[in-house]
């Protein structure tokens, strides 16, 4: 897991081939007003999905984890409190593993939680647990999805 801001992004681009791209997206100056929906960037190898919700209860935030993909989690407005714990410490399968949509759901609580404000992000990798959209009021984010390779 990584955890920066975006005018920091520039650390992170040699970590894979489409991070630049991805970071680039999220720079975007019209990002606030995109639709709420997905958005190509490269097929279906790098795409963006937005979204805008009320936060959950840290109760009701699952921990979730993906093989295919890796997610880079940017709060946009509002603050997202997200948990975090490495999938090998995680004991307490929910929901196995979905192929067709990339995910799978762990009953375990998160070992830490963190919050981020309008303007940071999170780069979660296929060995990182994690459970987004936790607190109060409304979230704005994009996560970019960046194929595995």
């Amino acid at each position: 897991m990584i955890i920066d801001r975006l005018e920091n992004a520039e650390a992170y681009v040699k970590l894979h081939p489409a991070f630049a791209r991805a970071f680039a997206f999220l720079r975007r100056p019209d990002l606030t007003e995109l639709a709420l929906e997905k958005h190509p960037i490269d097929g279906g190898r790098l795409f963006a999905i937005l979204s805008k919700a009320p936060g959950k209860v840290k109760t009701e935030a699952l921990l979730e984890a993906h093989r295919s993909y890796i997610d880079i989690q940017y709060v946009i407005a509002g603050c997202d409190e997200m948990g975090y714990k490495p999938i090998i410490t995680c004991e307490h399968l929910r929901t196995p593993y979905d192929d067709g949509m990339d995910i799978l759901f762990f009953a375990d609580p998160p070992e830490s939680w963190i919050k981020f404000a309008a303007g940071s992000f999170a780069i979660f990798f296929p060995q990182d647990a994690h459970a987004p959209m936790a607190g109060t009021g409304e979230i704005h984010k994009a996560v970019v999805k960046v194929a595995v390779e």
